[in-house]
């Protein structure tokens, strides 16, 4: 764990008018920065450590989804979270990914600071990368916190994001069959 981020929640907690002394701030610091590093280790992944071969022949060419991926990001903006869902959807043509696999691709690009409009693009182009797909959709819906503890403080509002790739952006059936399926 770095020393020097936790040394920065110091500054930050003094900052705050905070007694670091104090018995529940003790440790907070270290714990903080301990935290930060886990929240966004999709900084020190990359496509193919998660992905670590698990692509596998098929003759299947029917749609694959995989639906409900738990989501949890950091804005960009503010630093507080956002909380949501993941629906990822391919066309395979002669290969598959390990089913796991999608949802290391979402948590990868989740696990950075982001703003959910390019995590949706990251995770579809990444995923039609590494299957060499004819399509990819990706919806996600997530709670942002930035919204709903601070500025218009709206408890109840959800963002959603789509990205179609191939053949989900040209083929109005194949769009149409994922959305009704995720829904």
């Amino acid at each position: 764990m770095s020393d020097k981020l936790a040394g920065y929640y110091e500054n930050i907690l003094s900052e705050l008018g905070e007694d670091l002394e104090r018995d529940g701030l003790k440790d907070t610091p270290q714990r903080a920065a301990k935290a930060m590093q886990f929240l966004t280790r999709g900084y020190h992944q990359n496509l193919e450590e998660v992905v670590n071969g698990a692509i596998f022949e098929s003759d299947n060419d029917e749609m694959v989804i995989v639906k409900d991926i738990e989501l949890y990001s950091l804005c960009e903006h503010h630093l507080l979270p956002f909380i949501g869902k993941c629906h990822v959807a391919y066309l395979p043509t002669g290969k598959v990914i390990g089913l796991s696999k999608i949802a290391r691709i979402v948590d990868m690009f989740g696990r950075r600071l982001q703003i959910q409009e390019n995590m949706t693009k990251q995770i579809a182009e990444a995923i039609m990368e590494v299957t060499e797909a004819s399509g990819v959709g990706v919806i996600i819906e997530a709670k942002h916190m930035c919204m709903m503890m601070r500025g218009v403080e709206k408890q109840n509002s959800v963002m959603s994001t789509s990205v179609m790739l191939g053949a989900f952006r040209s083929k109005p059936a194949t769009r149409a069959e994922f959305l009704t399926l995720v829904k």
